[in-house]
């Protein structure tokens, strides 16, 4: 059986089962799942705990043998395989399988569990999905699957987040926050946990917010956004420059732009963005559009997908001075040939 992350705690609600599996993509939803489950167990009488670091080279008899030896002092104990490849190789992978066929049962009640078994993975490909171990975790337990939060829900996750803090935020607050946070969720949740220390229960403003998040990097990509919409090619400039002296991350700001051209072809196509955007934003990103058509879109799209590859390595050239090209080709002025 699989569940979400979203759907944990209600699962856990009802009764602790024997077998958990938790992977996937985001690692804090992942440690939050496996956390989540340690705390039931626990409250179920699962007061030891055994750890079984499956490295390379382990030896997986001894996982056979902690099967054998039930617990003693408690009512239930807590195994965790903890597999941190995803790749328990040809011997992990048939041990897993004999633990999930027979299980770790009580003494006094054989039919019960003596047992919480919590198998901890990373993000798996879909060759370990397909493989025989994990479709014998998949039918005899629970598998909860950390999927990455993506753009669009972010904002409905941070809501939820102030919320257990009994604070909330208007969308556009949300979106603020959002914008901030995006592509590291650890971050976001430190953000969130800060304003539940800065500022009181209740309604979260945008104005109280900002000097609360810390992100001066932000704000110069922001500068940057600006005045790509507002045409403005000295400013461009000197934001491109700014961002390369305080040793902002190529990666995320190449992201940034690309996310902006992805707005700039979906408004150009007529299509309506999921995300909320603020009136001033939606007349920006129109105005920048209709400087573009289907071939300067694509030329766009070539140039960010070449600066990906010198930031990789895999392309020669000096990544800074084709972002700024980029840059200055999504405001509409092509000023090198891609």
């Amino acid at each position: 059986m699989r569940v979400s992350t979203k759907q944990l705690a209600s699962h856990l609600a009802r009764g602790v089962q024997p077998l958990y599996a938790v992977h996937g993509a985001e690692v804090l939803l992942a440690l939050e799942a496996a956390d989540r489950i340690r705390e039931a167990a626990r409250k179920d009488g699962a007061t030891e705990r055994e750890i079984f670091f499956a490295e390379p080279g382990v030896d997986w008899n001894r996982l056979n043998a902690s099967g054998a030896n039930l617990s003693l002092f408690a009512s239930k104990r807590l195994v965790e395989i903890r597999v941190p490849t995803g790749k328990p190789g040809a011997e992990g992978g048939a041990a897993i399988e004999a633990w999930c066929r027979k299980p770790p049962r009580g003494r006094e009640a054989p039919a019960d569990f003596d047992t919480v078994t919590l198998v901890v993975l990373p993000e798996l490909d879909w060759k370990s999905l397909k493989t025989n171990w994990f479709s014998a975790l998949d039918e005899a337990g629970i598998v909860v699957e950390a999927k990455a939060v993506t753009r669009d829900e972010l904002p409905e996750w941070l809501a939820e987040r102030l919320s257990r803090q009994k604070q909330r935020a208007s969308v556009e607050t949300l979106e603020w926050l959002a914008d901030r946070v995006e592509g590291n969720l650890l971050a976001a949740k430190q953000e969130v946990e800060k304003l539940a220390l800065l500022l009181p229960e209740g309604e979260v403003t945008l104005d109280a917010i900002r000097t609360a998040v810390t992100d001066v990097a932000r704000f110069e990509r922001d500068t940057l956004v600006e005045a790509i919409h507002g045409n403005d090619q000295g400013r461009v400039a000197r934001a491109v420059s700014s961002l390369k002296a305080e040793g902002e991350p190529l990666p995320l700001l190449l992201w940034t732009l690309a996310e902006e051209l992805r707005l700039l072809m979906a408004f150009a196509a007529g299509e309506r963005p999921r995300r909320y955007l603020t009136p001033d934003r939606s007349a920006a990103l129109s105005r920048t559009a209709k400087r573009h058509d289907a071939r300067s879109f694509h030329r766009e799209l070539l140039r960010a997908h070449r600066i990906d590859r010198m930031i990789k390595g895999v392309e020669t050239g000096d990544p800074w001075e084709s972002l700024l090209e980029l840059a200055l080709g999504i405001a509409g002025r092509s000023v090198m040939p891609a």
